[in-house]
């Protein structure tokens, strides 16, 4: 426990700021989740709508010093590719047109 009061105060910052930060991951983990679980139902239009809420998300999540805005890019990007993939294997026809 600290004794001087500055060092009192910061701890009793840190643990409100931890608190908060715990709950905004916690979002953050349960929309990308969510997101995985409408992936793996093969559902394209239920993923675009959790999709673009994780996505969301994570933008807040850089905003707001979550994470680090590289680490949130690789995600975004990681989290994309795999509805695209979906796409392409839920439409073939459209797919093969693009190229």
């Amino acid at each position: 426990m600290p004794n001087i009061q500055s060092a009192k105060k910061r701890l009793r910052q840190n643990v409100k700021r931890r608190a908060r930060n715990q709950g905004r991951k916690a979002r953050l983990r349960t929309a990308v989740r969510g997101y995985r679980e409408a992936l793996a139902a093969t559902e394209v239009e239920p993923a675009t709508e959790r999709l673009k809420e994780a996505l969301k998300l994570v933008d807040k999540g850089v905003k707001q010093r979550l994470m680090h805005r590289n680490a949130a890019a690789r995600k975004k990007s990681r989290l994309t590719k795999k509805l695209t993939a979906l796409t392409a294997a839920a439409h073939p026809e459209t797919a093969a047109s693009a190229d």
